[in-house]
């Protein structure tokens, strides 16, 4: 798994859970539907920008939309954790 496909379940576990659509949500964010959808298939990781936009939408925070997610030093490499 990459890290964009573990943010993808995140962002669209906590859009479900406000029972809001992708469009819905895209108008609070100023962002197209289409970008929360390509967002939420693991097409595009967001910029900082973006990520937060989505935080303000979602009353959530950056730790919630990428947890699971973690750098590994010693390997260079992204972990994830269920």
């Amino acid at each position: 798994m990459e890290p964009r496909q573990r943010f993808a379940v995140n962002l669209r576990s906590a859009r479900q859970r406000k029972q809001i659509s992708q469009e819905e949500l895209g108008f609070r964010c100023q962002l197209h539907r289409t970008e929360i959808s390509l967002l939420e298939r693991g097409g595009r990781e967001p910029r900082l920008g973006t990520l937060v936009k989505l935080c303000a939408a979602l009353d959530t925070s950056p730790d919630e939309l990428c947890a699971g997610i973690r750098w590994n030093v010693k390997s260079e490499r992204f972990t994830f954790k269920r």
